[in-house]
């Protein structure tokens, strides 16, 4: 997924750079309205992140744009304006979502996966995950590597379910403590790295397993060795 962020506060920028990267999105930054045209009528954009507030063309100014250049582009527009009649201004006039400043990452994280369902980079919701001969059901709650069921904790499950969900995907340390554990602080102790190794014994006593690889200074990913 491509997303372009118009944003003219270098730290705002920098954070959402920075942190919607780590997720595996592709990401390139403008500061102003008027440099948003060009990346809109060069490139396929899935997503512009656009502030409300800019310099030499306003936010709205660049949604006329955008909805002009490129319909079917999902914007989600970012305000510090708690104005009920600017909000609805900017929806009726084609934003997808806003969402106000300052905002909390996971939720600027769901809304852009609940945007990108609507589009066609859609795929219908399935129970089962697949990754080479390496199968996972989530209604059952079950695992199989070349027919074989693995045995699983609870957590050693929706470890490697996150995984299974976006295979090649680098998932940071912090990001699977807060998808797994449902914690928002930065961890004490190893127990990432306890749960990746005890999956890895898992996964690694069939050669044809998947294999969880460690990113040097970013986290862990799900690798197909086939």
């Amino acid at each position: 997924m491509r997303i372009l962020i118009v944003e003219d506060e270098q730290r705002v920028a920098s954070f959402l750079l920075k942190g919607l990267q780590a997720e595996g999105y592709q990401c390139q930054w403008v500061s102003d309205g008027e440099q948003a045209i060009q990346p809109l009528t060069t490139q396929q954009i899935d997503l512009v992140i656009l502030d409300r507030m800019l310099p030499q063309m306003d936010g709205l100014a660049v949604l006329r744009e955008v909805r002009r250049i490129s319909p079917n582009t999902a914007v989600l527009m970012l305000t510090a304006l708690n104005d009920t009649e600017d909000k609805v201004m900017g929806l009726r006039m084609g934003a997808d979502d806003y969402l106000g400043k300052p905002f909390d990452f996971d939720e600027l994280l769901a809304r852009i996966e609940a945007l990108s369902r609507r589009g066609p980079m859609h795929q219908p919701a399935t129970n089962q995950l697949t990754v080479g001969q390496l199968c996972l059901c989530s209604d059952s709650r079950r695992a199989f590597l070349s027919d074989q069921e693995l045995e699983l904790t609870q957590l050693e499950f929706d470890l490697l379910r996150l995984f299974m969900k976006s295979p090649g995907k680098v998932y940071s340390r912090e990001r699977i403590l807060n998808r797994v554990w449902s914690s928002t602080t930065d961890p004490l102790t190893n127990i990432v790295d306890v749960y990746i190794r005890r999956l890895r014994v898992k996964l690694e006593a069939q050669p044809c397993a998947p294999r969880i690889e460690t990113v040097r200074g970013v986290g862990y990913r799900l690798s197909n060795p086939f």
